[in-house]
């Protein structure tokens, strides 16, 4: 049997009141694709942050090739040839390509033998990329192929990839896919870190599944379901969101040719966005990031104004209200940033309840904020989504991004919305949460309420919309039905066909929820 490539041997890492990773032990050999499986809080970050030089492990011991690997730094982790791309990119919009490489790397060439060093090696992985380019005006795909190409210039022998695919177009996942096939079929060993995972089961050759930092279990991807995949990460039997049938009820919401500038250099313009939402539907939009989701929602939230007519809730026109004015009415929004936009890091739960809880839930008499009902309010929130934190006067801050995440959508649901958007509802979520988050907006929906559901992830969108629509640089192609959507159709959306409705032999809503099994 070859020597594995990287060798962990019982890694151990603790910080105050929690132990991140507890004797975790396993093999990558070289050439395969190697999956990392986790809820939020499993442990992954730390570990692939020790695995590159980010983090120093308490106990254990990790081999390259047999040999002893203990980097102090990512220029050592490199040195040995390890690369990561990480979920976020570390790209600066104001420096072209080339620029933006040279940057990442430790002993770059001059430019012009780097820039055609960047044309050769992403033509040769189906990644082409003008070096010249401002990163700037570059897609989110674009900018992660800058990304992957920094790594393959290093020539790694392990190339890491946390949450690779989640800013990519089906279409752009395929090439993805392909690029790390043939990495694969070099040699180079890949760890794939993604919550995707029927992307796990096409890509992977085996997978390593973490809970509360330790190995629960090592699987053939191909050889289990999605769902038998999940319930090894959470431990428990999950939850299928689902809803009664329903017909969709009288128009909510109506955005009427709305066109807004972009708020900075690197904004997105929205140009002749027109939609209808009804009672009890859920309209989902995608989109790759940056093609104007949320320019899109700071204009239904009210943080952008518009003409008054270009935004109507229930026949009234709102497009020069504000925030404040808009939730009187019964519209809210939840951001796709927590911490910062959704909520203040270091302000306490009870305080972020009060931020916009205030009007509909009467927080506050005669300018005297009312704390045992702000407190009481945070206390339901925390409950009834089963937030995992100390209590009330936590920071939010100091809560895990999940939790968080079901603290601002349980705030938002909990004022009883006639219309809710929210943005990107389960970024960074594990399996059992946001199962749970999709439950509560569906039963939003069965309520009554209107939804717009911007996301990025696909299955999400299909799993809860009864209309499917994308942005695209802007442009919002027309709604179609969610049911009988193709990866393709859906693909195309995304990447500028704004006259899909014309394939499809419906155009309106559904009035039965098909939920996958």
């Amino acid at each position: 049997m070859s020597t594995p490539y990287l060798a962990l041997e019982g890694l151990t890492k603790a910080y105050p009141g929690v132990v991140a990773n507890d004797n975790v032990s396993f093999q990558i050999m070289p050439g395969e694709v190697h999956a990392l499986l986790g809820e939020n809080g499993a442990g992954k970050s730390t570990l692939v942050k020790m695995i590159y030089g980010l983090v120093k492990p308490d106990r254990g011991a990790m081999r390259v090739n047999g040999a002893t690997y203990e980097p102090a730094n990512p220029h050592a982790a490199r040195g040995s040839g390890v690369a990561m791309v990480f979920q976020h990119f570390s790209l600066f919009d104001a420096l072209d390509v080339a620029e933006n490489i040279a940057l990442g790397m430790d002993n770059p060439p001059r430019m012009r033998a780097l820039a055609a060093r960047i044309r050769e090696v992403s033509e040769a992985y189906g990644l082409p990329l003008d070096p010249s380019r401002r990163v700037g005006d570059l897609s989110a795909g674009e900018r992660q192929r800058v990304e992957i190409v920094r790594c393959l210039l290093q020539n790694p022998k392990l190339l890491i990839m946390d949450e690779p695919t989640s800013v990519l177009t089906p279409q752009e996942v395929q090439i993805l896919f392909e690029t790390l096939r043939k990495l694969s079929s070099e040699g180079t060993a890949i760890l794939y870190i993604s919550h995707k995972l029927e992307e796990i089961r096409t890509l992977c050759d085996r997978a390593t599944v973490l809970r509360l930092g330790k190995v629960v279990g090592a699987a053939n991807p191909r050889e289990k379901s999605a769902r038998e995949l999940a319930e090894m990460m959470v431990g428990t039997v999950l939850h299928t969101p689902s809803r009664d049938t329903t017909a969709p009820g009288e128009v909510l919401l109506t955005v009427n040719d709305l066109t807004l500038p972009a708020a900075s250099q690197f904004g997105t313009t929205l140009k002749g966005v027109s939609l209808e939402l009804r009672a009890g539907e859920v309209l989902g939009i995608a989109g790759v990031a940056g093609n104007g989701q949320d320019e899109l929602l700071g204009a239904l939230s009210g943080e952008r104004l518009s003409a008054a007519n270009a935004v109507t809730l229930s026949g009234k026109p709102i497009g020069r209200l504000g925030p404040n004015a808009r939730r009187r009415l019964g519209l809210l929004a939840a951001p796709e940033e927590r911490l910062g936009h959704a909520a203040a890091p270091e302000m306490s739960l009870t305080e972020n309840a009060l931020l916009t809880g205030d009007i509909r839930e009467k927080l506050t008499r005669n300018g005297f904020v009312g704390w045992s009902k702000a407190r009481a309010f945070a206390k339901k929130i925390i409950e009834g989504f089963d937030v995992r934190t100390p209590g009330t006067e936590t920071a939010a801050g100091a809560l895990s991004g999940g939790n968080l995440q079901k603290f601002v959508i349980g705030r938002e649901i909990l004022q009883r919305p006639t219309v809710l958007v929210v943005n990107q509802p389960t970024w960074g979520v594990d399996a059992s949460a946001a199962a749970a988050i999709r439950q509560a907006l569906l039963d939003l929906a069965a309520e009554g309420a209107g939804l717009i559901v911007i996301s990025q992830d696909l299955d999400e969108l299909m799993e809860i919309s009864d209309r499917f629509s994308a942005l695209n640089e802007g442009r919002l192609a027309r709604a179609v039905p969610a049911k009988g959507l193709t990866v393709d159709e859906i693909g195309l959306m995304m990447g500028g066909a704004h006259d899909m409705h014309e394939a499809h032999a419906e155009d309106s809503p559904r009035t039965a929820q098909e939920v996958p099994a």
